[in-house]
């Protein structure tokens, strides 16, 4: 049987029945000490109800990094509204923000209600009520996470939005590969293609609707691009040579990548609507792993033209490029923090390949990550954390960091490796 008859497309329905074995889990390795004491009381009327909505608020909040949630079985009282809420009890308990709600059954699925209290002042910061549909009641606390995140920090929460990730299980070649879209906690995964070949780096549109990929189906690289909910899909470079890490620029018209079509890999802009070729680099080097600057008039990627692996930034205005890492002899795979004022990349220290974060007016580098095999950093919307791909003992796992370093946590796969993780933008705008 030919390769490409070996790979199937799998719309969301088709995939649900494949998404529980493919969950990731999280475990928190890491908290910060500077995180705000928070509690997240059980909301009443929950009992029976598919899922905990007080539970998945109080896991996303620790997640984040920003928050210590009390835990239940130190709570004195669990009130459901804010007016049964006794600000000395939560202040003997040092509790600074506290949540309190109620759920009920609707016809169509369910209503959630909460207030968030802010126990210092004594006053409700917010109050708000949810209806979520039968199938959605995880989407509804993600939803209730963010806009609590939102209020206490002033920074846009990133718990509704999603991740992709590839999966390989099997040994040489029987490796089976699956590239897999879940929700930022790694819950509701569904699986949107399967191959005998390796699939690389996914990389979300930015208006989350589609991913760009490169598969080996055809027992060379090709790019792909594919809608997310339908399955429905275009090969878009299929050059001689090497077609790699398509990324997509912000207003979604061109996909940046790597290809060595003319010799060396070389950075290319492709134009969407016309697949059309630009050029962007023009070296005896390696040049790979591009990345958009957010305002879409730059881009970094990664060349070996200084001797070893360094980024650099190419301006599409001037055509000025420059290098932008100094510290140590391994820097790469470089992406843009949202507001363009630092860059996260993989930095080879002397413990090993890591995490870091460098800011772009200063250039001082910072690692973030404790692991030592760390490949392939993406950057959630709000800049808050980076999701990367490194090693638990003999298998692969995704792990993230905030970008302080204070936090972080890991999700590990039942079984077989993952890797390559993307984070995507913002959905729904």
């Amino acid at each position: 049987m030919h390769t490409t008859s070996k790979v199937w497309l799998f719309c969301l329905l088709l995939a649900l029945s494949t998404a529980a074995s493919a969950n990731l889990t999280i475990e928190i390795t890491r908290g910060s000490d500077q995180a705000l004491p928070i509690g997240v009381v059980p909301f009443e009327g929950t009992e029976g109800m598919p899922e905990d909505v007080a539970q998945i608020i109080h896991d996303n909040l620790e997640r984040s990094g920003f928050f210590d949630p009390l835990d239940r079985s130190a709570m004195f009282e669990q009130p459901s509204e804010a007016d049964d809420v006794n600000f000395s009890t939560w202040r003997s308990l040092d509790v600074r923000y506290l949540v309190v709600g109620q759920a009920e059954r609707t016809d169509s699925g369910y209503r959630l209600q909460y207030d968030l209290m802010d126990i210092s002042g004594q006053t409700r910061m917010m109050s708000e009520t949810v209806t979520a549909s039968e199938g959605d009641l995880r989407g509804a606390a993600h939803y209730i996470s963010d806009q609590i995140f939102e209020a206490i920090t002033d920074i846009r929460g990133a718990f509704s939005t999603r991740i992709a990730y590839v999966t390989a299980q099997g040994v040489g070649d029987n490796t089976d590969y699956g590239l897999y879209v879940a929700d930022a906690d790694g819950r509701n995964s569904q699986q949107i293609l399967t191959s005998d070949q390796p699939i690389l780096s996914p990389a979300w549109s930015p208006d989350g609707e589609k991913l760009a990929y490169v598969s080996f189906e055809s027992s060379r690289p090709e790019i792909y691009v594919q809608e997310v909910s339908s399955g429905n899909r275009a090969r878009i470079s299929s050059f001689e040579g090497i077609n790699g890490a398509p990324v997509w620029s912000p207003n979604g018209r061109r996909l940046a990548m790597s290809l060595s079509k003319d010799g060396q890999p070389e950075i290319y802009i492709m134009d969407i609507a016309d697949r059309s070729l630009n050029r962007i680099t023009n070296s005896n080097s390696i040049d790979t792993e591009p990345a958009w600057s957010p305002d879409g008039n730059r881009l970094l990627f990664t060349s070996d033209r200084s001797g070893g692996p360094q980024v650099y930034q190419h301006d599409l205005s001037s055509g000025d490029t420059q290098r932008m890492t100094f510290t140590g002899n391994y820097n790469a795979r470089a992406r843009f923090s949202p507001d363009g004022e630092d860059i996260f990349l993989i930095h080879r220290s002397d413990r090993g390949f890591q995490v870091a974060r460098q800011n772009i007016e200063s250039g001082r580098l910072v690692t973030l990550s404790d692991s030592t095999q760390d490949e392939s950093p993406s950057v959630a919307p709000n800049g808050t954390m980076v999701i990367f791909a490194t090693q638990q003992g003999n298998n692969g796992v995704l792990s993230a960091v905030s970008a302080d370093g204070r936090s972080s946590f890991r999700l590990p796969a039942a079984q077989g490796d993952v890797r390559d993780p993307a984070w995507s933008p913002f959905l729904n705008e």
